[in-house]
């Protein structure tokens, strides 16, 4: 073999794996470099009329394992194709109350599969407020938005952002739907409530801001919502129509500022919300994402913003009321509104059409829809789609739910935990008891009423809880758990009162957070709330009526549950259901980490904003087995 060959198969085969890693290079910061802008001009250009509409279009894909050949599959492709889509938001699916999350793989396979098969790169979004934890198994689990604000630190902040941002894009999604910059003033807030990170501006800014950083200096793009502002409503938009009724100084002073702050820190993307606000926009059932005033009066022109402006989702009831007769003109209005992405249609097809009709009559310019799309294939080009669509599957065991990111969502929720009210005799509880060994299908367990604890949630079939439940039980083996929810709650108050009246000591744990278009019968219509139940206040009542002094509430989720139950002693906040809150609230009752929590929020007549009883670890650090339990997949 001639010497100069040899010499050029050796070099190939050295140069392999520097080929394999070129294939797959790392999410580098949120940034357009000279070769993007010219690839995005280029392919602007090049695009009919048809597919420029397409491309102002997302809409949900499942994260699941689907055939190739599988109708779902095919129907999902061709949509894509036959609509020319921009991109894709992912979700997983969700038969409320049962949210079914699925895993890193089957999204990352998915979504590559998807990247194949359009003609341009897809941008893929998502909503992870809480991190991928909300969508996936396996990844990084961190509570509530408001638990960073009772943390207070925003170095919190920025680390969720970047750790969201790096699993993220392991999977193959650019563009997170949040920060939420809502500041949540109103405690009837029923869909924003613990998804905000609270009641100050300053506060909720200056952790917008940091999580902005985190996010895009580690590749994902970030979303500023509900734009402008969506904080101090009583009613959920995704039910009905729904009110901002401040007048321009408490806007400039409250709604505004975090997303003033959030375009400073570079925000790529703001979401306008389907709500009314008579102070800017007067015109009746005139809502947010369909007024020019706010979106290119306020919005572009006023503060400034130039990235792309984003819908709330179209098929939310707080807009589809509003164009029952002909659905395809939300998304007209929107655009001409000023919107650049049409988020969620509530009939792709029929909005589809009545933008392309619009388009073709010149009641949008061309100018207008070439700006929007030339936003969204620049936004591309900055993720680095225009070189490299596909994600390394192999890298996935690397960079998804690392045990040091998963230890920062674990002390964001340890530090998060605020003690409103302690009445000085019941904090910190004992552990009781040891677990008896056995044989696994033959252990028998003891149930007794020293400790008894009840858990009130919106199902029971639901997992809220159980992580909570097994902590407790590996401190008091024989402690009494009860599930309760106002399905079954007539045939179980009796026994839950017996328990009551013989325990030492009572736990009540009261799951609730918002959740989008949860619906309650109210006096006239359907509602959404984060409160109790009806029923389940009653039974709550009932055992603080019979032993207040030896009984803590725990909020698992909002933390004006104590408003409505004033008789509360011991009253400790975690803001959020997920399990690391579980493990952390544990580990608080128990005294194996200090409580260093401060409210974010306001509870009327119960605590202002910033109070919290800080309280020292009462068992040294590495004394107890239980003290560093931070595994979110108990």
């Amino acid at each position: 073999m001639p010497r100069r060959l040899v010499f050029v198969l050796l070099a190939l085969v050295l140069a392999c794996p520097a080929l394999a890693q070129d294939k797959y290079p790392p999410a580098g910061p949120v940034h357009l470099d000279r070769d993007g802008e010219k690839w995005a001009q280029k392919t602007l250009r090049r695009l009919s009329p048809e597919e420029k509409v397409g491309q102002l279009f997302m809409i949900w894909v499942r994260a699941e394992f689907l055939n190739v050949a599988s109708p779902d599959y095919l129907q999902l492709r061709d949509t894509m194709r036959k609509y020319h889509l921009g991109g894709f938001a992912m979700t997983v699916r969700w038969e409320p109350p049962f949210l079914y999350r699925n895993e890193p793989y089957e999204a990352a396979v998915l979504l590559n599969r998807f990247q194949q098969d359009s003609k341009l790169p897809l941008l893929v979004a998502a909503d992870f407020e809480r991190g991928l934890s909300m969508r996936l198994h396996g990844t990084t689990e961190f509570p509530h938005a408001m638990a960073f604000g009772a943390a207070g630190k925003q170095e919190y902040a920025e680390a969720f952002g970047r750790i969201t941002a790096q699993e993220a894009r392991a999977i193959g999604v650019h563009w997170n739907f949040f920060p939420v910059a809502d500041v949540n003033s109103n405690p009837a807030n029923p869909i924003i409530n613990t998804r905000s990170f609270g009641e100050d501006p300053q506060q909720v800014s200056d952790l917008v801001a940091a999580y902005i950083r985190g996010a895009r200096a580690n590749g994902m793009m970030t979303t500023a919502k509900h734009f402008p502002g969506h904080g101090d409503t009583a009613t959920d938009s995704h039910l009905g129509l729904t009110q901002v009724t401040g007048d321009i100084a408490r806007l400039q002073s409250v709604e505004l500022p975090p997303f003033r702050r959030a375009i400073e820190a570079g925000v790529d993307s703001i979401m306008v919300a389907h709500v009314t606000v008579p102070a800017l926009d007067a015109q009746a059932d005139r809502v947010a994402s369909t007024s020019p005033v706010i979106v290119t009066g306020l919005l572009k022109e006023q503060l400034g913003f130039k990235g792309i402006v984003v819908t709330d989702a179209l098929d939310m009831a707080g807009l589809t009321r509003l164009y029952a007769g002909h659905i395809g003109r939300a998304a007209v209005d929107a655009f001409k509104a000023g919107n650049d992405l049409l988020l969620i249609p509530a009939d792709l097809d029929a909005s589809y059409r009545a933008m392309l009709a619009a388009v073709r009559s010149g009641e949008i310019s061309s100018s207008q829809l070439d700006a929007s799309v030339l936003k969204i294939l620049k936004a591309k080009a900055s993720v680095g789609l225009n070189k490299v669509r596909l994600v390394n599957l192999g890298n996935l065991s690397e960079l998804v739910g690392k045990p040091a990111d998963v230890a920062i969502g674990q002390h964001v929720a340890d530090d998060a935990v605020t003690l409103v009210r302690d009445n000085g005799r019941l904090l910190p509880l004992k552990e009781m008891g040891t677990a008896a060994p056995g044989l696994p299908y033959q252990k028998v367990e003891e149930v007794r009423n020293r400790l008894v604890v009840v858990i009130l949630v919106d199902d029971v079939r639901m997992d809220a809880g159980r992580t909570m439940e097994r902590q407790i039980r590996e401190r008091v083996p024989d402690a009494n758990g009860l599930y309760v929810d106002s399905k079954i709650i007539d045939g179980m108050s009796a026994g839950v009162l017996r328990a009551v009246d013989e325990a030492q000591a009572v736990i009540a744990a009261v799951y609730g957070v918002p959740t989008p278009g949860s619906t309650a019968q109210g006096a006239n219509r359907l509602v959404n709330s984060v409160t109790v139940a009806d029923a389940s206040g009653a039974l709550l009542q009932n055992i603080l009526d019979r032993g207040a002094e030896k009984t803590v509430v725990l909020a698992m989720g909002s933390p004006y549950l104590a408003q409505s139950f004033p008789s509360i002693q011991n009253y400790l906040c975690a803001f959020s259901n997920v399990s690391i809150a579980d493990v952390s609230a544990v580990k608080a009752l128990f005294g194996e980490i200090a409580i260093r929590g401060h409210l974010p929020v306001t509870i009327p007549g119960v605590a202002a904003r910033g109070a919290g009883i800080e309280r020292p670890a009462h068992i040294a650090e590495g004394d107890s087995q239980h003290a560093h339990t931070q595994s979110s997949r108990q």
